[in-house]
């Protein structure tokens, strides 16, 4: 079971609520998001007999009994799906989400002429990775610190929140003060100490679906986060190991509605690793934004062809100018409300 606190409710209201619930035998987990604070009961519900006297207990909307194995990610009926703040951005609802910028940091230059790229095209996040999971060690890792402080530098620049991949619990301090997106790589999708600290920092988690995972285990991976009191989390399809080797990843976009039949959680597609072609990107894109994705990550780099990681995916500055004017004129089509930014950069919506 779970308590859905109203949008209002006060610190000595939830605290009342968790007191009634350990009184009773239960083990509360309160998680905080955006618009309201739900608090999970754990434990056998059923031998405390009569739940309604949890339901007049102050500050409480409603109680939310919940049979899949994902509580506080689990959709609920009669509420609506989570929308994240992040900055100025609004992620899930009726928004979507444009993230883009360079897969690595790899100079200032090349960080400067990604940003400006993306956010030309309306992005409304930028990317930008500082560590890198690489399946060879040999390959490059990442500028670390010194990369940091380029992506904060594009960060002020353009007035953007940041998404960035962490890899290790002790990478979180230094990143907290730059980042405002920390996100759980394909790897490290059950890496649950990584999980917890992302969580606890009370920033937005965005956690890749793993290369072979289902959608049990990926929303159980969310639960952790969750769990750990936070409910700021973003999902990011980017595509499943599968038999086919003509593209990089078998991109699974028929997930992004399953899990959003299955979650409050706004759900993303990343077409970029999803697919690891940026001949694929374009349509991979359009078809997600029609599937009712809440939002979409792109690469973008000025010179591919010398990128230090995954220059075949990236598009070019030109290339994801047109790829977003589509993007955003079929988002709107499909009932998103378009940034105020794209809408005065005089795009034709339709």
């Amino acid at each position: 079971m779970i308590v859905v606190m109203q949008p209002e409710a006060t610190e000595t209201e939830i605290e009342g609520v968790t007191e009634a619930l350990t009184r009773h035998g239960l083990q509360p987990s309160v998680s905080r998001g955006a618009e309201c604070t739900v608090i999970g009961a754990i434990g056998d519900v059923d031998a405390v007999g009569d739940l309604s006297v949890f339901s007049i207990l102050s500050g409480v909307d409603k109680l939310v009994r919940i049979s899949a194995p994902y509580k506080l990610v689990s959709s609920r009926e009669g509420h609506r799906r989570s929308t994240i703040r992040v900055g100025p951005a609004l992620i899930g609802g009726t928004n979507f989400a444009f993230i883009a910028g360079p897969c690595a940091v790899e100079t200032p230059e090349q960080a400067a002429e990604a940003c400006a790229a993306a956010a030309k095209a309306g992005a409304t996040v930028l990317r930008g990775d500082v560590y890198k999971h690489r399946t060879s060690p040999y390959a490059f890792q990442g500028l670390g610190a010194a990369g940091l402080e380029i992506l904060a530098e594009q960060k002020a620049r353009f007035g953007l929140p940041v998404v960035a991949e962490v890899l290790h619990p002790s990478e979180v301090d230094a990143m907290v003060d730059v980042v405002d997106i920390f996100r759980i790589g394909a790897r490290n999708m059950q890496n649950f100490d990584l999980l917890r600290a992302c969580s606890l920092t009370g920033k937005a988690v965005m956690l890749k679906r793993g290369l072979s995972a289902t959608i049990e285990e990926w929303l159980l991976a969310a639960e952790y986060a969750a769990s750990s009191g936070n409910l700021n989390i973003i999902l990011c399809e980017r595509g499943i190991r599968t038999f086919e080797p003509a593209t990089r990843n078998t991109l699974d976009l028929s997930a992004v509605s399953v899990v959003q039949q299955k979650s409050h959680l706004p759900v993303i597609v990343d077409p970029s690793h999803g697919t690891g072609s940026r001949s694929l990107v374009a349509p991979m894109t359009l078809a997600a934004v029609a599937g009712g994705c809440d939002g979409i990550m792109i690469d973008v780099h000025p010179h591919p062809e010398l990128a230090r990681c995954d220059g075949p995916q990236a598009l070019l500055p030109d290339e994801l100018q047109t790829l977003a004017e589509r993007m955003w004129q079929l988002a709107a089509w499909m009932g998103r409300e378009v940034p105020a930014s794209v809408a005065s950069a005089g795009h034709d919506l339709g």
